[in-house]
């Protein structure tokens, strides 16, 4: 993750305003790990500060940067990363039966995948990446897409702004559970993949049959 200073993000935002908050937010929606979540963040609390930005115009260039970023990830994955996993995939443990595996969480799972990771930092990164190697179709994804990025930069954005310089008194106890919270969550899922991914890989096999083949 490439790291920015608090003055270096104020001075971005007081010469580059929502262009700003859109860029950082849609570079890292492609997959590459900008602080954009921390760039709205600190918008919200300057717009609320200063009044030098709108809130309302933070959080639609917020919105507009997670869609278009995310819908770019996508085809990446879709067009470049899904024909990648297929023919190198085994060299990074990634055999065809578990790309396979992946398409079909995505299939029975992906619109919660795909809004829920708007919420966590590196899903928020590679989930639309990892949407679009998985296959989901592009209508869902939108969908889903679009109602994740909306929620997270209202909350995030309206919860930063009304907050404003109490939020650096709250963020912390507020991360560590977070934090707690999300490794439960990993390690439940862990165990439950581990346990059942043969299951899995059969009902993979079954919803997807034969091998799988690149678009032309």
């Amino acid at each position: 993750m490439f790291h920015f200073g608090e003055a270096e993000l104020r001075h971005l935002l007081s010469v580059y305003g929502y262009w700003a908050v859109m860029a950082f937010v849609g570079i890292e929606s492609i997959g590459i790990p900008l602080p954009g979540e921390t760039m709205l963040i600190a918008a919200a609390i300057y717009a609320g500060a200063s009044h030098q930005l709108s809130i309302e115009l933070v959080i639609a260039a917020a919105i507009a940067g997670a869609v278009m970023g995310d819908n770019i990830g996508f085809g990446i994955g879709y067009f470049g990363g899904y024909r990648l996993l297929l023919r190198y995939g085994r060299y990074i443990g990634l055999p065809q039966r578990r790309v396979k595996l992946a398409r079909y969480i995505f299939l029975e799972h992906g619109p919660k995948v795909v809004f829920f990771g708007r919420f966590v930092s590196v899903l928020r990164t590679y989930a639309a990446f990892l949407a679009g190697t998985a296959r989901m179709p592009w209508w869902r994804f939108l969908v889903f897409n679009a109602a994740g990025g909306i929620t997270w930069a209202l909350a995030y954005g309206l919860g930063a702004f009304f907050l404003g310089q109490q939020l650096n008194r709250v963020s912390r106890p507020f991360s560590f559970v977070a934090a707690g919270l999300a490794v439960v969550a990993i390690v439940v899922l862990m165990v439950f993949l581990r346990r059942n991914e043969h299951r899995l890989e059969e009902e993979a096999e079954r919803a997807l049959p034969g091998p799988l083949e690149a678009p032309q």
